[in-house]
């Protein structure tokens, strides 16, 4: 279960919840523009643009749960299960690639969502796992710059890369009912409503947040779904860059997963593991055990390298006491 959320504001600020029942090795991956990325199907790539992002090391290749190139293109992994659908042979003329090699293979070549887009044309998933151990996670992405966001689904039906005009996604169902069930909440308001059960009574509120009544607060994906939508475009623009990320990290306050809240099928228990943003070249998380807010700049070390920067996140409790 996760939470993307992208904005426009500064050039792009893009960010993600992943909400899990554990760790799953994660750590902060810089991977400069000459670590040569190999693929399954695919022409190697001994030079691309450089990215940041959160990823598994499995044998020395970082498996991104989600990335940000220095161009500023954003792309997230997030759980699609009973849905995706990865054939194990693809026909000649498609871009196959697996799951797991997606991310870096369209982060290398593509500065802009537009070019991701023309990249997309020709993908189809490939239905390789990295190994025995390492089964394929069923995911959909979210892409996202400066200029918009996308969604990408590869079901039995298709492959399918939406136009995302409200610059969120969440999990199952599949995207266009999303779009579809935001209809239902046109009538929510950050402000105040207006009296019209019965006009001309005097229905005084007695607090604030009445236009807010009927804004879903369960963690399932469609309410997530609605409710970071609701954060978003009811956010102001904070202007400064760390202001702008201070705010963004409460949009993903507002949808993360408390544990013990959500209880597996297997009776283990969800959480929001890590919430990570990006902005400006810099890669900014925090984790479940860990509020204290961590910043990676990509440009330290420089990117004209052949080696990955490996950062272990911060998870112990980091509380400041007053002298």
């Amino acid at each position: 279960m996760c939470t993307s959320i992208a904005m426009q504001q500064g050039g792009g600020i893009f960010g993600r919840n992943l909400d899990l029942e554990c760790s799953f090795g994660e750590q902060v991956v810089v991977m400069p523009r000459q670590f040569p990325l190999q693929f399954r199907r695919q022409e190697p790539l001994p030079r691309h643009l450089a990215m940041v992002g959160m990823a598994h090391m499995a044998e020395e290749t970082p498996l991104y749960a989600e990335a940000v190139n220095e161009a500023g293109l954003y792309m997230a992994g997030l759980y699609f299960p009973e849905n995706a659908w990865y054939p194990p042979q693809v026909p000649e003329g498609f871009g196959a690639v697996t799951p797991y090699e997606l991310i870096p293979w369209v982060l290398g070549q593509c500065k802009t969502l537009s070019q991701a887009r023309e990249l997309l044309k020709r993908f189809r998933p490939l239905g390789i796992p990295f190994s025995e151990k390492l089964p394929l996670a069923p995911l959909h992405w979210h892409l996202a710059d400066g200029t918009g966001a996308a969604v990408l689904e590869a079901t039995r039906e298709g492959v399918r890369l939406y136009d995302d005009p409200v610059g969120v996604l969440t999990n199952n169902p599949p995207f266009p009912f999303h779009q579809m069930n935001l209809r239902q909440y046109r009538a929510l308001s950050a402000r105040l409503p207006d009296n019209h059960l019965v006009p001309g009574v005097e229905l005084k509120p007695f607090g604030q947040g009445f236009g807010g009544i009927g804004l879903p607060g369960d963690a399932s994906p469609a309410s997530r779904y609605v409710r970071a939508a609701f954060y978003k475009f009811h956010s102001p623009d904070e202007g400064s860059a760390l202001d702008r990320v201070t705010q963004f990290f409460h949009l993903l306050e507002g949808t993360a997963m408390v544990k013990g809240s959500v209880i597996t099928p297997a009776g283990k228990q969800d959480r929001t593991v890590y919430s990570c943003c990006w902005m400006d070249g810099t890669y900014y998380y925090k984790t479940y055990t860990n509020s204290r807010i961590t910043a990676v700049e990509m440009k330290n070390g420089g990117l004209e390298d052949d080696r990955l920067r490996i950062y272990p996140l911060r998870t112990q409790p980091d509380v400041y006491v007053e002298p």
